[in-house]
């Protein structure tokens, strides 16, 4: 004990040998005694400490016992001048309690004086003093002695204001997320609310390749408007946390961040399979730091048990391994319990915008390519995965490279236990070719680590022709796709999307109107109208897709357009039509969404007696193919499909997009005829939770 008060009064004495600072420098004014309120600045300290002197020197009482044992020694005291221009004593060592407590009461009777102040504003002052004892042998300090012991501790005494300043540099939130350069989570609902804003004739927008940064949708989308329009009054903190604001938010000069829970709360029933549940925690961060740097993470945690067919199809989507499910759009999934599912997921970006023309970002999240609810070239259906992607925007033209890195999860193709790695490089150019009509341009290749290639290099310039460069590695070395995009807008209120995937085709075989399995390609052709017949933030929307058999297959087993046994565009892999009908509504925090889609897809009947591909299934090899010629859309187990879902709910938190809703969801699945894997069945699926909406659940398979 006796070590340690050495070694405290040691530190005290180093933090400052009474003052400061005998060089006051433009932006830091000591505290201001009464006394010294005329005194030159430069002069001001040494009128503190002369102030403090006489104060002590004046009332403290060496205390009886002390005096009559001649008693020679000292008592250090650190105190502070507070921002209110009170002084507190923050520590007192000495070898005699009595000392102690003298010196504290000292202390007690000092005036309130005028706060010290750091460029203008009122902050705190720390000082310490070693009072002499007897109070004959204690002296002020000569301005030698102090420059000579400030000279020390100078840079000791500025790094012990750092904390404080950075504490002081604290500013009030002003939710800097809204024009910043992250990214607008990617649900369709909430992206129908700006979606006119970015739409409207004369805009130079660029709205398929998604998500979108928060600083160009602000430019036709007023956000804080938005979040002024639905704040709810309240004073309290809880109140203010629930209805209006994230449950963290700290903003400075050159930094902000926020940190929100995150929830997925479910419950319901199913006809066919009983109850269900989703029960996902975790937590989201995001943040900036300067102008043009910004990051985001999730983790979540989720066990959940869906409607049979969802189950059922999370298990046909089974990785190699004992896991028994790839849960559609999240990832592989542990059994929970006896019927149930455990399925983590993290997703997380750095955002970067090096100049006014280009943002980067490095994460591991998913992307979308169009102006519809599905997309054919790059759809959001699947796991997350790797990716880096550059944004480049000039003139009228909006050019975006993605380089993403894809897991085929097959027990055919793992090795060693481990799942085979795959990669895509995909560029997609728009062009606003007038205030109506934009176009866009797509080229996709993909390929397998084979002779340990890796990364291809070749694919890593952006402006480079994909479908060159594969045939230059050689022909079965990649997997090159074509596609285009088109957008009419008819006027302010009506837009007109469509667009074309081109995997392969032979115009010798088109000529001659065979039908040629050869011919793999898809189409999409879609209608919007917003604030439909003059209902404001009411949005219809009518969208047709088709896609020929056996388009985003190989011949090899692992160059087929898809991820972790998910598709990469359609979710329905391909030989499929579909119509497709949409409206969503929004009344201040309240919405509502119906959804309907009727369907046909081919599927294949694997029986035993037929075991042909006949092209849906984009894992298969389409070598085993039952015919060449003859190809029709639907061909193999034709399936009839009717889905229909109606959701209503209320927004909760705009901050942190936490909302209540419940929904029902209509569901008939009619194959021509039965096998193991397709069955007629009719369900009815009744739901209700809460939910931090952060991306789109596709139940619709």
């Amino acid at each position: 004990m006796k070590y340690m008060k050495q070694f405290v009064a040691l530190q005290l004495f180093f933090i400052q040998f009474f003052a400061f600072s005998q060089d006051t420098n433009l932006y830091e004014k000591p505290p201001v005694f009464p006394e010294c309120s005329n005194v030159a600045i430069d002069a001001l300290q040494q009128c503190f400490d002369a102030q403090v002197f006489n104060i002590i020197k004046e009332k403290f009482k060496v205390p009886s016992n002390l005096k009559n044992d001649n008693y020679k020694g000292e008592v250090i005291v650190l105190f502070e001048v507070d921002t209110t221009g009170s002084f507190r004593v923050m520590y007192v060592d000495a070898m005699y309690n009595e000392l102690k407590a003298e010196a504290k009461r000292v202390f007690e009777t000092f005036p309130k004086i005028e706060p010290a102040t750091y460029s203008g504003r009122k902050t705190f002052k720390q000082y310490s003093i070693p009072i002499q004892i007897p109070l004959d042998d204690f002296t002020l300090s000569t301005p030698k002695d102090l420059a000579k012991s400030n000279a020390i501790n100078k840079l000791e005494e500025a790094a012990k204001q750092e904390f404080e300043a950075v504490n002081s540099g604290l500013t009030t939130y002003s939710n800097k997320a809204l024009t910043s350069k992250l990214n607008i989570q990617f649900t369709h609902s909430d992206y129908a609310r700006f979606d006119r804003a970015m739409n409207v004739i004369g805009t130079n927008s660029h709205t398929a390749s998604k998500p979108f940064l928060y600083d160009d949708v602000s430019k036709y989308y007023n956000f804080e408007a938005e979040r002024d329009a639905l704040k709810k009054n309240t004073e309290t903190w809880a109140g203010k946390k629930l209805w209006n604001e994230h449950l963290v938010q700290l903003q400075g000069k050159d930094y902000w961040f926020t940190i929100d829970p995150v929830f997925d709360l479910q419950a319901g029933t199913d006809s066919e399979g009983g109850s269900t549940y989703n029960n996902t925690r975790g937590i989201m961060i995001q943040g900036g730091l300067g102008k043009n740097f910004n990051f985001y993470s999730t983790i979540f945690e989720s066990q959940g048990r869906f409607a049979d067919y969802v189950n059922r199809y999370a298990e046909s989507l089974k990785a190699f391994g004992p896991d028994p499910a790839i849960i559609p759009g999240r990832g592989i999934a542990k059994r929970f319990k006896t019927d149930s599912y455990d399925y983590p997921v993290a997703e997380a970006y750095l955002s970067y915008s090096p100049a006014k023309f280009l943002n980067v970002q490095f994460g591991h999240g998913k992307n979308f390519i169009g102006d519809g609810y599905r997309s054919l070239l790059v759809s959001d259906v699947t796991s997350p995965y790797p990716f880096l992607k550059l944004n480049t925007k000039f003139w009228k033209i909006k050019y975006t490279n993605t380089f993403m890195w894809m897991r085929d999860v097959r027990d055919a193709v793992v090795e060693d236990k481990a799942f085979l790695t795959k990669y895509i490089a995909n560029h997609y150019l728009s062009w606003n070719v007038s205030k109506r009509f934009n176009l866009g341009l797509f080229e996709s290749v993909l390929w397998e680590n084979s002779n340990n290639r890796g990364f291809d290099v070749n694919y890593l310039n952006p402006i480079i022709f994909y479908r060159a460069i594969e045939f230059v590695t050689g022909q079965g070395a990649g997997n090159a796709l074509l596609g285009a995009t088109a957008k009419y807008k008819w006027n302010d209120d009506v837009n007109i999307y469509g667009q074309f995937i081109l995997d392969e085709f032979s115009l010798g075989d088109i000529k001659a109107r065979e039908k040629s399995w050869k011919n793999k390609y898809g189409y999409q052709i879609g209608l919007k109208y917003y604030n439909a017949f003059k209902v404001d933030n009411l949005v219809l929307q009518l969208e047709y897709n088709r896609v020929r058999p056996y388009t985003y297959s190989h011949n090899t087993i692992v160059l087929n357009y898809a991820h972790n046994n998910q598709s990469l565009a359609h979710l329905w892999g391909a030989n499929f039509s579909e119509l497709i009908l949409i409206g969503r509504y929004r009344y201040n925090r309240w919405f509502a969404d119906a959804r309907f889609i009727f369907g046909t897809r081919g599927l294949d009947f694997n029986d035993g007696s037929d075991n042909f591909s006949y092209g849906g299934d984009i894992y298969r090899d389409y070598n085993d193919r039952p015919f060449d010629t003859g190809v029709e859309v639907g061909q193999g187990n034709k399936t009839k499909s009717f889905y229909g879902n109606l959701q209503a709910g209320y927004l909760i938190n705009p901050a942190s997009n936490l909302k209540f809703f419940t929904d029902i969801t209509v569901r008939n699945f009619n194959p021509e005829a039965t096998t193991a894997t397709a069955f007629k069945n009719n369900t009815v699926w009744l739901n209700f939770g809460l939910r931090t909406d952060l991306f789109n659940w596709y139940f619709d398979n």
